[in-house]
């Protein structure tokens, strides 16, 4: 059992809070119940340390028999170890290290998507984690990150996943233009969600939203700029009914994708 918080060991897990730790490396930390279930069932083979409370692994006899049954071995660790290493407060009694593993943007186009987000400029992690949680959820083929997009493998973004991260493909560091040149050929319209743009619902009537689709998401307090608005096909906007101001980035994005699935589906 690992019992010394200051151990090399124990800081070298730490240490994954940080962006230039995860970047020199290419791992990642994983926290509580949830992102581990999620990690082993879908992507066990990225695990490379698992960590556990000796209740906490008591607690879940479920993650005890997927970890076995994929060979992943468990350390114990005591609480203050365990504290030691996490990003949270409460942990909750387990911690794990993974290996990062972005897709390419040849390998998201080769497999013909119909669905994809392209996340540019989004800074605040947990609207980045709930953009993947909702791609996840609407069936969407991959989420591609571009400009300076907050690392998918920051902590609370892993969080807010709540392990959609391990569920379809994420790319990382992609260059807008780049990008959208791509979903055309892919044969792909690109989609941008804007407050200048024309209204959704116009395009639902039209039957836009049933074709393949790029959605295109900005920064959470400028937008997107008028460079990245004119790499798109079209812009539209969400109508707002009630008095509320706008909507945050993550909620607008959840709406726009799952339009795309209702329609897609519904063709």
């Amino acid at each position: 059992m690992l019992e010394n918080p200051r151990s090399p060991r124990v800081r070298a897990v730490a240490k994954l809070t940080k962006r230039s730790a995860r970047a020199e490396t290419g791992l990642f930390l994983l926290e509580g119940p949830q992102a581990v279930r999620e990690a082993l069932a879908y992507r066990a083979e990225a695990i490379v340390e698992l960590f556990a409370t000796p209740a906490g692994w008591d607690k879940h006899a479920d993650l005890r028999a997927t970890a076995e049954a994929a060979g992943v071995h468990v350390e114990y660790v005591t609480e203050y170890v365990l504290g030691a290493m996490a990003d949270t407060v409460t942990p909750q009694g387990l911690v794990a290290v993974a290996q990062q593993t972005p897709t390419s943007l040849e390998e998201v186009f080769a497999a013909s998507p119909r669905l994809i987000a392209i996340c540019e400029e989004v800074r605040d992690p947990g609207n980045l984690g709930t953009i993947i949680r909702a791609a996840d959820a609407a069936g969407a083929d991959a989420v591609v990150l571009t400009g300076r997009t907050v690392d998918p493998y920051n902590p609370k973004v892993v969080r807010s996943t709540t392990g959609s991260l391990f569920h379809l493909p994420i790319v990382v560091g992609a260059e807008l233009g780049d990008v959208a040149e791509r979903a055309r050929a892919a044969g792909l319209r690109v989609l941008a969600a804007d407050v200048k743009g024309s209204d959704l619902l116009a395009a639902r009537a039209e039957g836009l939203l049933a074709e393949a689709t790029a959605w295109l998401f900005g920064n959470e307090a400028r937008g997107l700029a008028d460079e990245a608005i004119a790499r798109a096909d079209l812009a539209l906007r969400l109508p707002i009914f009630g008095r509320a101001e706008s909507l945050n980035l993550a909620t607008a994005a959840s709406v726009c994708l799952y339009e795309s699935a209702f329609a897609q589906r519904a063709g």
